[in-house]
């Protein structure tokens, strides 16, 4: 089964929410503290993402761009609007308002940005094995137990763009090792990590409220990576 490995790790995220719901009712201080303490561990896993990069000018400019693009679409609105979408279709009480979209968007981010997920849809489409995403799915569960310990029921939605990005890459798996040779895609990957990385530390900043970077409007810089790693593919080619 091509899907098995997204739909552990989406299973992970919604069983790690619910422990984490279960373990809710700490002292606000605590939740404060241990808030902190996630936004801190964040920052430094973004920060050995984005040291992983072999070309950090691809990087910046992936950055600048996605973040023009980015704002030009409204792309956290958006997102942040569809987070309040979901809680009026759960009926939230008034006292939950934004607090279920928090959580969501969150989340979303930070188990959706990162070559984990790409690797590992990678390997269950082309090969059927599923252990790079069922090792990502625990981390994604006990992050969720985390997360929703603290954001709330919002950090279980984050499932379903994780299922269908994941299982979209793996559904498509063949096709996309036909069409981009692995070199490429290993150097896509690589700068894709980094970009994704940079992103990551704005998130853990946003937790421990330091910034409030629209982190979201910076996700079309993964897209412009893969533009200029095809063309610096191409000019090596060449």
């Amino acid at each position: 089964m091509v899907l098995l490995g997204t739909l552990i790790n989406a299973v992970l995220i919604v069983v790690g929410t619910f422990i984490g719901r279960a373990l809710r009712n700490i002292p606000e201080k605590m939740k404060e503290t241990v808030m902190y303490a996630i936004g801190l561990a964040v920052v430094v896993l973004g920060l050995q993402m984005g040291f992983e990069s072999q070309n950090f000018i691809v990087v910046i400019i992936s950055l600048v761009l996605g973040a023009v693009i980015g704002e030009w679409m409204n792309l956290d609105g958006k997102l942040n609007d569809f987070g309040h979408w979901l809680e009026d279709v759960m009926g939230a009480k008034k006292e939950s308002k934004g607090s279920i979209a928090q959580g969501f968007v969150t989340a979303t981010l930070i188990f959706v940005i990162g070559a984990m997920g790409i690797i590992g849809a990678l390997e269950s489409g082309l090969s059927n094995e599923h252990g790079v995403l069922i090792s990502k799915g625990l981390i994604d569960g006990f992050t969720s137990i985390i997360l929703a310990s603290t954001l709330g029921i919002g950090v279980m939605l984050a499932a379903i763009p994780v299922f269908v990005y994941q299982g979209l890459i793996a559904l498509f798996a063949t096709q996309i090792s036909l069409i981009i040779p692995d070199a490429a895609l290993d150097m896509f990957i690589t700068e894709m990590t980094a970009t994704g990385g940079v992103m990551i530390v704005a998130i853990g900043l946003n937790m421990i409220c330091l910034t409030k970077i629209r982190v979201a409007n910076l996700l079309p810089g993964v897209l412009v990576v893969g533009l200029i790693v095809t063309v610096i593919y191409k000019m090596n080619l060449g």
